[in-house]
């Protein structure tokens, strides 16, 4: 038998999806609802490590405090007053829902039943796929989208690549992100490591909307409290950034690195493009600081309302884009 292998489980009345890796002593669990990791599992020196700060129960699941591993689409993270303009045309996500109860955040799936569209493993990884129809024209969204995520976990970690194809007539602006949050024991956060390759930060507002313009980007060195471009503890600082500007590794891929150096424990979020943020989980309805978001994201927050995303945002009807990121994992 080979080292990767599938199974299915239920968590109440959610299907789960597992994907094992025996010669690894890892094992992921993934819910229909959402397409949302629960639980990435490490055997090391005979105990079982928790890597994931999922949700616990099929009540989390359904309630989704804290957008914990989300998925992301048709934007990630926050739109301004849920109203942008695309294309010259004003859109309002929110008709008749007056401030400050307006408010709109990563997506429209993270409580979508996807379905469960492949469930199979082979000698290089366990595999599976879910799909979704569900965004569809809504108001402030006239855009049809077909969105698939494609999880598999191989000898290096877990990754994900999303396929997201306008299935509409109209230019849709669309773009992805994932909202995981990481452990690496029982310690808070402060004495983990972190390095994020950024030459770059996203300035925001106090609702963390990035400034207009030019305006959004400035140099990490200025402010040196951000400046995590050499790893080194995250200490009692509280972290809710964008980096952008992010350096390529040789194979392509920009990694941001948490490493416990009490354990030598690490891992290296992955992606190919786009933008980092990082949370350190201090306003969490619980286990605050006990875990840190580390999110790879297309493109930056209220893109849909930047010009100078509206590019690389915009996806032609019948085209599709395909966003790849993930996880490694670095034993001690």
């Amino acid at each position: 038998m080979g080292s990767f292998r599938v199974e299915r489980e239920a968590l109440g009345s959610h299907v789960i999806a597992v994907l094992h890796d025996a010669a690894r002593g890892r094992c992921v669990r993934i819910a229909c609802r959402g397409a949302t990791v629960l639980s990435i599992g490490q055997q090391l020196n005979g105990e079982q490590i928790e890597l994931a700060d999922g949700y616990r129960d099929a009540a989390e699941l359904d309630s989704r405090p804290s957008s914990r591993f989300a998925i992301m689409a048709p934007f990630a993270n926050r739109i301004a007053d849920a109203r942008y303009v695309f294309d010259g045309v004003a859109q309002d996500l929110q008709p008749g829902v007056e401030a400050p109860q307006r408010a709109v955040r990563h997506g429209f799936v993270r409580g979508v039943d996807f379905e469960l569209a492949v469930l199979d493993a082979d000698a290089q990884g366990a595999h599976a796929v879910f799909t979704t129809a569900a965004i569809r024209p809504q108001p402030g969204y006239p855009h049809a989208i077909d969105l698939a995520v494609r999880y598999t976990l191989a000898a290096d970690g877990l990754a994900l690549e999303v396929t997201m194809r306008n299935v509409g007539d109209s230019v849709a602006p669309c773009f992805f992100g994932w909202h995981p949050y990481f452990r690496l024991g029982d310690t808070p956060v402060d004495s983990w490591e972190l390095q994020v390759p950024a030459d770059t930060l996203i300035r925001t507002d106090p609702g963390y909307i990035p400034l207009p313009g030019p305006a959004a980007y400035a140099p990490v060195s200025d402010t040196p409290a951000l400046d995590f471009r050499a790893q080194r503890a995250i200490g009692e600082i509280k972290l809710d950034n964008g980096y952008t500007g992010l350096a390529h590794d040789a194979d392509g891929r920009t990694r941001t690195r948490l490493r416990d150096p009490a354990s030598g424990l690490g891992l290296a979020v992955w992606q190919e493009s786009g933008v980092m943020l990082a949370f350190t989980a201090d306003t969490v309805t619980r286990d605050v600081r006990r875990s840190i978001a580390l999110e790879p994201m297309e493109s930056l927050s209220n893109a849909f309302d930047r010009p100078d995303c509206a590019d690389a945002i915009r996806l032609e009807p019948g085209a599709e884009r395909r966003f790849r990121c993930g996880v490694e994992i670095d034993l001690p």
